[in-house]
């Protein structure tokens, strides 16, 4: 069994801006549109079991944690308000949705992929988006993530190609280099590769010694190592806190009931399509349903 988790929000975004690319002004609705469409398509290729997160409100706890943090201002106000009627028309579609308020999408999907993980039916868990974030969750070829734009799987040996530290080592790897689409800066002066060579020898921030000294002696060799050890003495706290910021939380059930897999199996619409088909402009979205549903128990 493959379990198909989706980052409702990124799809979203995807979806509107391709169709930005290909339309001056895009028709109404067709963000929402598209993720059906994309979400139907994953059914009628033989996804049984699937769900999708989503932002419901765009702030989060994270918010009270630092200030910089992301929030709606500035988003698009066509996307802001496709959000729940996206929630809607999914439901109608039969697949679980999983709104997030207190915390964000990733940290839905990271506490699917666990819950998912740890059922032992499960083959592999795909955590349908790019998000850097979710690396961390990334467990060998078992849990994985998958880039649908292109068309690639994100495994673990994938993530230390990609940011020369393993899945345990990607919250630390952020605290230090930041995340510009979350709104948090990182540490002057610590890029992708200083932080990957100082974090491949010591893992985690709390592990890495003021002394740079240390870090020749433990055989670390990076370039300004002097200057970086200066700065991580002056602003361990704020990388840490940046940590915080950066990791995914694996237990949600204060915000969503997330159930167990078998929740999430795939039955069939609900009566609803009907009425989405017609507001998305999907006159066989039914029919289309149907076909996918040939051959399910």
């Amino acid at each position: 069994m493959i379990v198909h988790l989706i980052d409702g929000t990124y799809e979203l975004y995807r979806q509107h801006f391709g169709q930005a690319v290909r339309h001056s002004t895009p028709p109404p609705l067709a963000a929402t549109r598209g993720v059906v469409q994309s979400t139907l398509q994953l059914l009628a290729g033989g996804a049984t079991h699937v769900a999708v997160s989503v932002d419901h409100v765009i702030e989060s706890f994270r918010n009270d944690l630092y200030d910089g943090y992301k929030t709606s201002d500035g988003m698009e106000e066509d996307i802001l308000e496709q959000l729940p009627i996206m929630e809607d028309a999914l439901r109608a579609l039969g697949v679980a949705v999983w709104p997030m308020v207190k915390y964000e999408a990733d940290d839905g999907l990271a506490a699917g992929a666990l819950i998912a993980s740890l059922d032992p039916r499960v083959d592999q868990v795909q955590m349908l988006t790019p998000d850097k974030d979710l690396g961390q969750c990334v467990s060998g070829n078992h849990v994985v993530q998958f880039d649908r734009r292109n068309d690639l799987i994100i495994n673990e040996q994938a993530v230390i190609e990609k940011f020369g530290v393993g899945p345990a080592s990607i919250a630390d790897w952020l605290g230090l280099v930041g995340d510009t689409a979350d709104g948090f800066p990182g540490l002057p002066g610590w890029g992708a590769k200083s932080a990957a060579s100082v974090l491949a020898k010591y893992l985690h921030i709390e592990n890495i010694p003021d002394d740079e000294a240390q870090w020749t002696a433990d055989g670390v060799v990076v370039r300004g190592a002097a200057k970086l050890a200066a700065t991580l003495r002056d602003q361990r706290d704020l990388a840490n806190l940046f940590k915080v910021v950066a990791t995914v939380v694996t237990n949600v059930e204060d915000d969503v009931q997330l159930g167990s897999v078998d929740d999430w199996e795939w039955r069939g619409p609900t009566k609803e399509l009907a009425h989405f088909g017609q507001l998305l402009g999907m006159s066989d979205l039914v029919e289309r349903t149907e076909r996918a549903m040939v051959g399910r128990i």
